[in-house]
């Protein structure tokens, strides 16, 4: 507890409990990642695979060796250049090095998967019928999905790594007697290095008790361990106590001797245990499942005409078979969709460097798509919705005492220079709004004031005194400022103080109490007031969530703080207060069921352990949700690790920033609404693009499929392969096309787009088999020249060509929007390349390149049948798309299942939350209002004025006074 100002706990409590240091250690006691945790068995400790006990070891047989006869270091000199060099041989660099897959091993994973075998295994069919042309486009269009992921995902890493300064780059270090500034990885057990004010620690060890010069320590060495804890308050250090790699610096000097570095830190300890962990993403399941069925479905067709090929052919010699059969494997080759995972990773790889422009580095591809079917945001309290800092709120005034009274007595009662966190927030308050104070002409001034005498906080005493003069006057005064109690008692005790006092601890409120003697009386304390002080939310948190919730994403908080003082947070952020402590997950009462029913309809859950936080996040993901998470903590990074998205936020720990998905590096939570945002956008362009490809390749197998079997037709290879390599290059573009987005999380529901897409497609193959037939028995929509009737069955392959090329191409335009294709414009690119490809083919018919003649005529006759034929199934779709809209099915967003479920669990919650406070506001005013009046009748002395004259329950389900 920073300087034993701040009281948390009951204000009869006399004791003087230190809740936030019993806090600590309860959250640590749980952290089961590593052998030892910050605040916990400062007693017992393992230094170098040593055990310690107190300033002892045990080693052998040896007992009673201090802990410098261990680490073999003198604490006035320090290690001398040659052990260091022997110690850094053995122990390693202090470095926390991430173990990540060899290059080789990460390039070579972009050729798993069901899509992936499927075109190796069209590349080995193209080599057996020896299409070496086939072969090496396809080869080569497996090679460029790799190199996209593996670049994109390459960027992203070096981006982040760019991002690392968890350990210290520079550290004071005595060698050899004279102190040294050492990289920090250079750092080895033994070592003693300097400790001073914002250093972050770059290793675990131990304080001696001395400063730089070696004289001894006598102020508070104070340390912010939120990085470890989560808790927001300084954790007050002594000589003998341990301090921790990555923890901060925040008040003192002194020396430390080096007991842990690099992996075998407390901090790199964590980290290593969750680097093998990884589970197989959302959107990879996505992409299986959808490649799964598009293998299904080509084999069996494909299987189903070889058979009939080889019953129609018996008696064949084997080279003919082969013959006959290499159309109908090229066939099961451009089926294939080669371009799925390369156009999906382009798009991917694409939203991922706008997020970036955004400050949102995206370090897993895969996560910006996930991000978009985020229904539940866990979100750490500390430096993510507050600013980590303490600030003034609405003070307990006494008669005669205004705010800024209150201040400028609390800033002549002050230590200047000291770097307190509770004196720096108290000069910072006043300087701000005191007027005196704003022009004053030096720091340790305070114009119309001189301070004769100041006595530091004393933990004995638990206030600050400083005796000051006041220059117009001449009258000289006493001022305190201290613990609420002692201040109080000081006075002589006040009942409305004690009672004000009590609502700000019911609230989450830190208390400082400001005392002053009356003049001409050095015994006489009258009280000023009482200050209220926490760490206040963002200005844009409350904002960013009201707009996620708006989004359909629920926001939780997630802290290691205590309830009380979330449950305050919570009320100002206008979020839930149903805010749980975390003991109401995993006491022994408790079964799996109503541990999952309570992280479900709670807003929030407060003195978490890191157990805690991974435990919530699995049972939400239990539940069928999405859970994104944010942290920057070591205490964070196993839930970072486990949520499907997590994500880093600024200024967090090297690792957090390993385990997480996303990095942010602008602060607070306003950053990510960009990243949902660009994420449902990128969505909606997979979305629309697996539908046409989908469709595509229904179409393409159907089609083929028929009019082998009853006429033993099939376009030339070239062709067939120039359809499939012109369809998946110009839909590349899809990338950067505009896109609608959705208001809710947005979710595959692959069952519903496989039967959207085989319903466009089996509509499709019917227009193609119809217009095959067509033109087969009428030879032409129009009479052909007299001396081109001979050429009509050559001319086939050219007309079938372009409307197998152009009638998929005019669907994209559909399938891009779940209502009709011209509500929503596309992008200029995109329109120039869809249309381009189409221009391409139509030439090469008119032209004959590649492909017989086509008179124009008949050229534009197809051109404007497949587009009509879109039409109509533009329509078809939006009419399926209501259908399941009216059903609360929607393909693209309506909620549903698990998420629905929760909405409307969260409505009536909400419901009754707002009845429940209604009537206790009634309540309120009701007592308040006859309060006043009965003030009135005698005589206008107690006439409650402010928020501290009604008490509230921490409830909040009733009122006292």
């Amino acid at each position: 507890m920073a300087r034993g100002y701040l009281e948390l706990h009951d204000p009869k409590d006399e004791l003087g409990n230190d809740t936030l240091n019993q806090s600590t250690t309860s959250s640590d006691a749980t952290l089961n990642m590593v052998s030892s945790s910050p605040g916990r068995d400062e007693g017992r400790r393992r230094i170098g695979g040593t055990l310690v006990s107190g300033n002892k070891k045990h080693h052998g047989d040896q007992q009673g060796v201090e802990l410098d006869d261990l680490l073999r270091t003198n604490p006035d000199t320090g290690l001398s250049h040659e052990e260091a060099a022997r110690r850094l041989s053995i122990f390693g660099k202090n470095e926390m090095v991430e173990i990540k897959p060899s290059q080789l091993k990460k390039f070579l994973s972009y050729f798993l998967g069901p899509i992936a075998y499927l075109i190796i295994v069209a590349c080995i069919v193209s080599a057996i019928v020896k299409d070496w042309f086939n072969f090496s486009i396809i080869l080569g269009l497996l090679f460029l999905n790799a190199i996209i992921g593996y670049v994109e995902e390459a960027r992203a890493e070096s981006a982040v790594d760019a991002l690392r300064q968890t350990l210290a780059l520079k550290s004071r270090c005595w060698r050899e007697g004279h102190l040294h500034d050492l990289e920090s990885s250079m750092l080895v057990p033994g070592d003693v290095i300097v400790l001073r004010l914002g250093d972050i620690v770059p290793a675990d060890g131990r304080l001696l008790g001395i400063d730089a010069s070696g004289a001894g320590t006598t102020g508070d060495f104070m340390v912010d361990q939120s990085s470890l804890t989560g808790e927001s308050y300084l954790t007050s250090k002594k000589k003998g106590d341990e301090v921790y790699s990555s923890t901060v610096v925040k008040q003192g000097q002194q020396r430390a001797i080096v007991t842990k570095t690099g992996i075998k830190t407390y901090i790199g300890m964590a980290a290593h245990l969750i680097a093998n962990t990884q589970d197989e993403g959302h959107f990879q399941k996505i992409i299986n499942r959808i490649g799964n069925f598009l293998i299904l479905f080509t084999l069996i067709l494909v299987i189903a005409i070889i058979v009939f090929q080889f019953i129609a052919y018996r008696g064949t010699p084997r080279g003919e078979v082969l013959k006959i059969l290499g159309p109908v494997l090229i066939l099961a080759v451009a089926a294939i969709p080669i371009g799925l995972p390369t156009v999906l990773a382009v798009t991917m790889a694409v939203g991922a460097r706008g997020l970036a422009a955004k400050q949102v580095i995206v370090k897993r591809l895969a996560a910006v798509e996930e991000m978009s079917s985020l229904s539940v945001l866990c979100s750490d309290k500390t430096g993510t919705l507050t600013l980590n800092e303490l600030t003034f709120d609405e003070p307990y005034l006494c008669e005669g005492y205004g705010a800024n009274e209150l201040l400028l007595y609390a800033y002549l009662a002050s230590e200047f220079g000291a770097n307190d966190p509770i004196e720096l927030a108290v000069r910072q308050a006043a300087e701000t709004q005191v007027p005196i104070l704003r022009n004053r002409a030096a720091l340790n001034k305070v114009p119309g004031y001189e301070i004769s005498s100041f006595t530091p906080f004393n933990p004995a005493v638990k206030h600050t005194l400083a005796t000051v003069q006041d220059v117009s006057n001449g009258t000289t005064f006493k001022v305190a400022k201290g613990a609420p109690q002692v201040i109080i008692n000081l006075v002589g005790g006040d009942e409305k103080a004690v009672r004000a006092y009590t609502v700000m601890a019911q609230r989450g409120l830190r208390a400082l109490g400001v005392a002053r003697t009356v003049a001409g009386s050095e015994d006489k304390w009258q009280l000023v007031g009482l200050a209220a002080m926490l760490d206040p939310p963002r200005p844009d948190s409350a904002e960013t969530i009201e707009r996620c919730e708006r989004m359909g994403i629920t926001v939780k908080m997630v802290t290691g703080d205590q309830t009380i003082i979330a449950k305050e947070v919570a009320r100002r952020l206008g979020m839930g207060r149903v805010i749980l402590p975390a003991t109401q997950l995993t006491n022994a009462n408790v079964n799996n069921e109503l541990a999952s029913q309570r992280a479900y309809r709670s807003d929030g859950f407060a003195e978490v352990t890191p157990e805690d936080k991974y435990n919530i996040v699995d049972l939400l993901q239990k539940r069928g949700l999405l859970v994104g998470m944010t942290g920057d903590g070591v205490n964070d990074a196993p839930a970072l690790k486990k949520a499907n998205v997590g994500i880093a936020v600024h200024g967090c720990t090297d690792a957090a920033r390993s385990a997480a998905d996303i990095v942010l590096l602008a602060p607070g939570l306003s950053t990510i609404i960009d990243g949902i945002l660009s994420s449902r956008a990128i969505f909606q362009r997979m979305r629309s693009y697996a539908l046409y490809r989908i469709t595509s390749t229904v179409h393409f197998l159907i089609f083929f499929f028929v009019v082998i079997l009853i006429y033993d037709w099939t376009l030339p290879a070239k062709l067939l392969i120039l359809i499939c390599i012109l369809n998946d290059l110009a839909t590349l573009v899809i990338a950067v096309d505009n896109a609608q987005i959705s208001s809710q999380p947005d979710k595959w529901r692959v069952g519903q787009l496989i039967f959207l897409s085989c319903l466009l497609g089996f509509l499709l193959t019917g227009l193609s088999f119809g217009h095959f037939y067509y033109f087969m028995e009428v030879k032409g929509y129009f009479p052909w020249p007299d001396d081109s009737l001979d050429n009509v069955d050559r001319r086939l392959d050219s007309i079938m060509y372009l409307h197998i090329s152009s009638a998929p191409h005019f669907l994209i335009f559909s399938t891009r929007l779940t209502g009709y294709f011209w509500e929503s414009v596309p992008s200029w690119s995109f329109i120039a390349v869809i249309v381009g490809t189409q221009v391409v083919a139509l030439l090469m018919v008119i032209f004959g390149w590649l492909t017989p003649e086509v008179p124009v005529g008949q050229a534009l006759a197809v051109f404007a049948i497949s587009f009509l034929a879109c039409v109509v199934l533009d329509v078809i779709k939006v009419q399926v798309f209501k259908f399941w809209t009216r059903g609360a099915h929607s393909l693209s967003c309506a909620p549903c299942g698990p998420r629905r479920k929760m909405l409307q669990t969260r409505k009536r919650d909400k419901i009754k939350q707002e009845r429940v406070m209604e009537n206790t506001h009634t309540a309120a005013a009701i007592v308040i209002k006859t309060k006043v009046l009965l003030a009135i009748r005698d005589g206008g002395s107690k006439i409650p004025q402010t928020m501290y004259d009604v008490s509230w329950d921490r409830h909040a389900d009733h009122v006292e006074f």
